[in-house]
């Protein structure tokens, strides 16, 4: 059977990335990954999809790197006088499905060199990218499937998350041709049961083989 992986980026912090990767972890009962963890060190987007998970296969990766300060990647990791290398950041060597989970948004630096989307690159895995609908968002979500685009990684899809602006997501579906995954409303609260309901309803979609409109 194929192995299924995919990594999770956002158009922005705080969009919704670790709730959708929760959601894909236990209905694809994959492996789960953050390679970058800043801030939140009592209680990483690691602790939180583990919290959600409940089924028996996954396994949770430790981070490449975690840093105390709750900012950009290459400014944590400075404070702590490390430099994040991406040498030294390889997939996990797992046989199951994985899903990588990001930091913040595509344009992240995790070095004076590095940016996240080079980390996509180099993990050579397919992207889902999460959306939140909020003043600006088109323009950041456009500029998100724009950079993909041009580095020539594949996106299976966007997910939008929280209170739903169907005016917005329409005319980025229309304008980019990326196939829409889901529309994940605000929920007022988030348990095991929501999330592997939710993850069934995006797995379904994701792994459709209809033909992907990824060009730019």
């Amino acid at each position: 059977m194929k192995k299924e992986q995919f990594f999770v980026t956002g158009i922005d912090t705080e969009v919704g990335k670790t709730v959708i990767s929760a959601m894909l972890t236990e209905a694809l009962e994959a492996d789960y990954w953050k390679p970058i963890q800043s801030g939140d060190l009592h209680h990483t987007d690691t602790d939180k999809v583990k919290d959600w998970v409940t089924n028996t296969k996954t396994k949770f990766w430790k981070e490449a790197y975690a840093f105390k300060t709750p900012a950009s990647p290459h400014y944590s990791a400075a404070l702590e006088n490390v430099e994040i290398n991406l040498n030294q950041i390889a997939l996990p060597q797992t046989t199951n499905n994985l899903i990588v989970e990001g930091a913040g948004g595509l344009m992240v630096p995790l070095n004076d060199q590095y940016l996240i989307l080079d980390l996509i690159k180099r993990l050579g895995l397919p992207v889902v990218l999460v959306s939140r609908n909020y003043l600006g968002s088109i323009n950041h979500t456009l500029l998100s499937i724009k950079m993909l685009q041009q580095s020539n990684i594949l996106i299976k899809g966007l997910v939008f998350n929280g209170d739903s602006t169907p005016a917005t997501e329409e005319y980025i579906l229309k304008y980019t041709g990326v196939k829409c995954l889901g529309k994940i409303p605000k929920l007022s609260q988030l348990n095991a049961s929501v999330i592997r309901s939710y993850g069934k309803t995006l797995v379904s979609r994701l792994l459709e083989t209809d033909h992907q409109t990824n060009l730019p």
